[in-house]
């Protein structure tokens, strides 16, 4: 059985107490999940002696109070943060405000549980954050473990499907009882939630779906001549609703003198990644310029967009697996982290390059390089 150890910072020794005594023989356990996680539970009267806690048994979770004698929960987090000390930080207070949640989000915490909580609302939380845990252990070591384990971590995000699938079915019974009553104005919040979480999971599948076939050597390459503008086009129509909805352009510039000799899936999977990235990370009433141009044996996609563009620390992550680029532009946009590094693993087959060109807060460049 897995061990995470756990750091209670509070003053109250009956909060220390409670929560000991709800999670002492909890078990988190997850479906593809060999063995169940326990805990190994740690206290702190203050944040003084949290520190010296997290700096000598190293916890992996600690659940914070702010108001605390001595250092306060929040400049304990913000030391934690400069120190780069390795542990998830949840927030237990019953002093919450916005200008807290701000500082505690900007210095690195995770959640936060309002004080009073009931053992399963703590659980809940608990549960939420062990499965990151397991989720950014996992990914550490599938990169030493090959495709067994990574065939494992993909499970599991599927298995996060279960998830957005039960607030689904939720909304839709409280709407389906009429408990809001009769007028349909009333349920816009629960239906634009049930989209988000739609589109999400819809992005979620089609990533672990291209990177299953690439990852599992079964997809068999089916060379045949291409035409890149009809699938580019194909490509506008699938994202042309999303479009739509924050009023962004789609436009297409075509200078293609032949066509490419190409497997069609592996060059759809190219189109949509750039082209759904593009529209995703875009503003209302933006553009996206999709051009198409050809020199001897070198074929030529840019997609260009007006969008939130980004700073060069995070283009150099971009290609990497499973990494989502974070800020203050992007925390409301859902994604898995797959499509671009899936997209260069598509580009590599046809010994071809990807450059990008970003300016922050004015738009991004792809431009991908087919030699054939």
């Amino acid at each position: 059985m897995s061990v995470l150890k756990l750091l209670i910072v509070d003053d109250e020794p009956g909060i220390r107490s409670g929560i000991t005594r709800i999670l002492r023989n909890y078990r988190v356990d997850y479906p593809f999940l060999n063995e169940d996680f326990k805990f190994e539970i740690f206290e702190a009267e203050t944040g003084e002696i949290g520190l010296e806690v997290i700096k000598d048994k190293k916890p992996d979770i600690v659940l914070l109070d702010n108001k605390l004698p001595g250092i306060s929960g929040i400049e304990l987090l913000e030391i934690i943060r400069k120190d780069h000390l390795d542990v998830y930080v949840m927030m237990i207070t019953s002093f919450a405000s916005l200008d807290l949640a701000v500082r505690a989000t900007k210095n690195g915490a995770y959640n936060f549980i309002p004080k009073p909580f009931t053992p399963n609302d703590l659980k809940t939380a608990i549960n939420e954050l062990a499965k990151h845990l397991f989720l950014k252990r996992v990914t550490k070591k599938m990169q030493e473990s090959g495709k067994e384990v990574r065939f494992q971590f993909l499970s599991i995000l599927s298995h996060e499907l279960k998830s957005p699938l039960n607030a689904i079915d939720g909304y839709l019974k409280l709407m389906k009882d009429r408990q809001l009553g009769d007028n349909l104005e009333d349920y816009s919040e629960m239906i634009e939630r049930s989209m988000i979480r739609i589109k999400g999971m819809r992005s979620l599948i089609m990533d672990l779906l291209d990177l299953t076939k690439i990852e599992s050597g079964k997809k068999v390459q089916q060379i045949e001549s291409v035409d890149l503008k009809e699938i580019a086009q194909m490509a506008i129509n699938t994202m042309e609703p999303m479009a739509i909805q924050q009023n962004i352009k789609l436009i297409l510039d075509s200078k293609l003198e032949s066509n490419i000799q190409a497997d069609i899936d592996e060059i759809e999977i190219i189109f949509n990644n750039l082209i759904s990235n593009a529209v995703k990370y875009n503003k209302e009433n933006g553009t996206v310029r999709i051009s198409l141009t050809q020199n001897a044996n070198e074929y030529k996609i840019s997609v260009k967009d007006t969008g939130i563009g980004m700073k060069q620390e995070d283009v150099d992550k971009l290609f990497h697996e499973f990494t989502r680029i974070r800020n203050e532009k992007t925390k409301h946009i859902s994604g898995s982290g797959l499509g671009l590094s899936i997209l260069k693993k598509m580009i590599d087959k046809y010994n071809g390059k990807v450059e990008v060109n970003s300016v922050w807060g004015e738009g991004t460049e792809f431009i991908v390089s087919l030699k054939m």
